[in-house]
């Protein structure tokens, strides 16, 4: 008897995804078996060890559809051709790591059938219009293994060819390490960080809600041509970390049935087995979050059994009311004799001799890198053909949404071209002088203000909407189907993301990839902390979400030192891309709101908790930095720079200067990013090169104002921690007086003597 007929035998593992516990053995036997995923044939050997135990067995539904139950209504069609593909995936996984000398071959190669099942036989999509709205979204949340997308978009044609995989980590190459939105087409979001992707396909699940209620709200499920679903390919890594269960639960919580992830659950991290670190039982976490949870164990070879995979995924698409994970069991680096199974596999280069093994292994000539087969190639690039059908098939459905619903139409033709509408200027209000408003209850009145006149607007808080004034008045809150919650609708525009400010950052860059919709989020500045990781990825996406972040410096009082942000500007300011707004008033809240608007850039805007004076509107507050006062004679011999709530204390110097013959020109410096922007005469203008003496004012570090005050220049600044006290008291203790900056100015006139 050979090795490959009594390898089932050894190794026993379901052939459909089940409700069962898994009786799978260890498998740390070794034995040749068919790496061929769908009962074919024996047309090569290859060897299969597991150096460590195969885990199976986590609980799971136990009502689930059997491989020819309802759910699926038509079985999975894979052919040689098919087969060949996802082998010809594999090894160009391995030739491109191994050229480059870096990369992650393992966890391409044993998800090359998933992905090429996906691309082939899932999604609705067009390779020749990656931009098409109506297309389903794919997420490679591990996005250490980039390959598996990469590969997919060149077998499936959306541009990317041969030498763009022989190119993979190339400086100027199509194929960077991880992918990058932007960058390549078919990338739909740029993932690299763990658990950010699968956060982010949690706002793209939401905002394709949000925008079937906003063009297409009385459609029946799935017969809006703005239904689509987001597919997402997550890894062990993805669901450790703790930004995926703040999402996860939020897309329970908000029942996301169009949202499908693959959780690719191969026990395998740099360290080795996740055992060290991750022995949780996942479906059963998921369960508790309110997703569907389905299982796919592996084929008697160790490959994936696709059939599992392909039925679990329809059963997932049945479920409107329900997220859905399928833990699919794989091997990593499967089918390399050696290194399968191990830490080895997934972060280096698996060397010339396995990637030689894992080539015959597959019927490839080993002594060839990079080889594609003309009729693989073919095959693979006829979803181009099927992708057009589809599309042609979905325009029909979207004309007669379009004859039927002429002002929606309208509607979105404004938002794909990236218009606003003509009364937006308008609707921006005017705040009285003289009189004295806290920025982040301005903010409030602008925010429900754009919301009368941008029906595309919305966004809430992470528990927080009352303190950071983020709520739309009258605009329901966002849940789903039969909430319990007073005042709700499935298309509301007040996301109650709860206390998951790391989620929250991730889901509204999920919403603004979408590009249809603006969104905002909110948290006290401090708790920015939290989630500092989703920012620095939607600044780098450069991708138009707004941070709304209140309670702005110790001036928030008796919470403490806890909830008293000191660094956080400096820290914030140091993230390239982003744009930090902190307005003096509410007139330059109103005007900092409508300026983010219209300049679609990924922004936080910093508010205060206290009451502030309100001074005259000036449009300039959209060039960063303006005179806010001048000197008396129009020359001013000391230059006082401030933003937000220190703004009234310069004002107040400049006035106590002036009355001791110093000339003081006040300039109020909302955003250093939109005032780096202004031509060089502008900047002169305002911050004249021949004044030295110059004094920043700002309650926080210094650390960023240094390049603008020079070397005569002085801070007055906050370089510790606060203390839990009367707001007002505490500004006074710390410094941030009238007084303390008329004697730092008049240190800065000495020093520039």
């Amino acid at each position: 008897m050979n090795k490959s007929a009594i390898a089932p035998a050894l190794c026993t593992a379901t052939s459909a995804f089940t409700s069962e516990k898994s009786t799978q053995a260890s498998c740390a036997t070794e034995s040749t078996v068919s790496p061929r995923g769908l009962g074919r044939p024996l047309l090569h050997t290859v060897t299969f060890n597991l150096a460590s135990p195969v885990q199976s067995g986590y609980a799971r539904d136990a009502t689930l559809p059997s491989l020819e139950g309802p759910a699926v209504t038509q079985p999975l069609e894979w052919t040689e051709l098919d087969e060949r593909a996802v082998d010809t995936a594999r090894v160009l996984a391995a030739d491109a790591v191994h050229k480059t000398g870096n990369g992650h071959p393992g966890t391409a190669m044993s998800l090359a059938p998933a992905a090429t099942m996906l691309f082939q036989r899932i999604l609705r999509h067009d390779p020749t219009d990656p931009k098409w709205i109506g297309r389903d979204r794919f997420v490679l949340s591990a996005g250490h293994s980039s390959l598996t997308l990469y590969l997919q978009l060149f077998l499936s044609g959306y541009g990317l060819e041969l030498n763009d995989i022989e190119s993979f980590r190339v400086e100027g190459s199509l194929t960077p390490g991880h992918p990058e939105y932007g960058h390549t087409k078919g990338v739909e979001v740029t993932t690299g960080p763990l658990g950010q992707g699968i956060s982010n396909a949690v706002g793209m699940a939401m905002d394709t809600r949000y925008i079937r209620g906003l063009l297409d709200a009385g459609a029946q499920p799935g017969e809006s041509p703005f239904d689509h679903h987001v597919y997402v390919i997550a890894g062990d890594g993805c669901l450790e970390e703790g930004i995926s269960s703040e999402a996860s639960s939020l897309a329970g919580t908000q029942k996301l049935g169009n949202l499908i992830v693959l959780y690719d659950d191969n026990h395998i991290s740099i360290e080795g087995n996740t055992n060290v670190a991750f022995t949780e039982d996942v479906l059963k976490r998921y369960e508790a979050y309110g997703w569907q949870t389905l299982h796919t164990d592996l084929l008697p070879n160790g490959n994936i059994d696709l059939e599992a995979v392909y039925a679990a995924i329809k059963a997932g698409q049945a479920d409107i009311e329900r997220p859905t994970i399928i833990r699919m069991r794989s091997i990593i680096g499967w089918p390399a004799p050696k290194l399968q199974n191990t830490g080895k596999a997934h972060g280096a280069d698996l060397g010339a001799e396995e990637v030689g093994a894992v080539k015959e292994i597959l019927g490839f000539d080993p002594n060839k890198s990079f080889q594609v087969e003309d009729n693989v190639l073919a095959h693979t690039r006829e979803v181009i053909g099927r992708g057009k059908e589809a599309h042609e098939k979905w325009d029909s459905k979207y004309n007669a949404w379009r004859a039927a619903h002429a002002e929606k139409a309208e509607l979105l033709d404004r938002l794909l071209a990236e218009k606003l509408p003509a009364d937006f200027e308008s609707a921006i209000p005017v705040f009285e002088t003289g009189s004295s408003v806290a920025t982040r209850v301005a903010s409030g009145k602008v925010i429900n203000s754009i919301a009368a006149v941008l029906p595309e607007f919305w966004g809430g808080s992470a528990d927080l909407a009352g303190s950071n004034n983020t709520s739309i008045e009258g605009g329901q809150s966002f849940e789903p189907e039969g909430s319990p919650v007073e005042g709700s609708s499935p298309y509301g525009r007040i996301i109650h993301f709860g206390v998951r400010e790391h989620g929250m950052g991730a889901v509204l860059n999920g919403i603004a990839i979408g590009g249809l919709s603006k969104v905002y989020g909110g948290t006290f500045f401090t708790f920015a902390d939290y989630m500092r990781g989703a920012v620095r990825v939607g600044s780098l996406m450069d991708i138009p979400v707004t941070y709304v972040w209140t309670h702005d410096s110790v001036g928030l009082g008796e919470d403490g030192p806890t909830h008293q942000p000191v660094e956080h500007l400096t820290a914030y300011r140091a993230i390239p891309n982003l744009h930090i707004v902190r307005p003096a008033d509410a007139n330059e809240t109103a005007i900092a709101w409508k300026t983010i608007i219209e300049k679609r850039k990924p922004t936080g805007l910093v508010l205060s908790r206290q009451n502030l004076p309100v001074y005259d509107a000036n449009p300039d507050v959209a060039k960063g930095g303006y005179v806010r006062v001048e000197a008396s004679n129009g020359e001013p011999k000391v230059l006082l720079l401030a933003t937000g709530s220190e703004v009234q204390l310069a004002v107040g110097a400049a006035e106590q200067l002036e009355a001791e013959g110093i000339p003081a020109r006040v300039v109020s410096l909302p955003c250093f990013e939109w005032f780096a922007e202004q031509d060089e005469a502008y900047r002169e203008s305002v911050i004249p090169s021949s004044v030295k003496a110059r004094v920043s004012v700002e309650a926080g570090l210094a650390t960023p104002w240094y390049r603008m005050i020079g070397d005569a220049g002085r801070a007055v600044s906050l370089e510790h921690y606060g203390e839990s006290a009367d707001g007002a008291l505490l500004m006074k203790k710390f410094g941030f007086t009238v007084e303390h900056v008329v004697a730092a100015a008049k240190e800065s006139l000495h020093a520039a003597e």
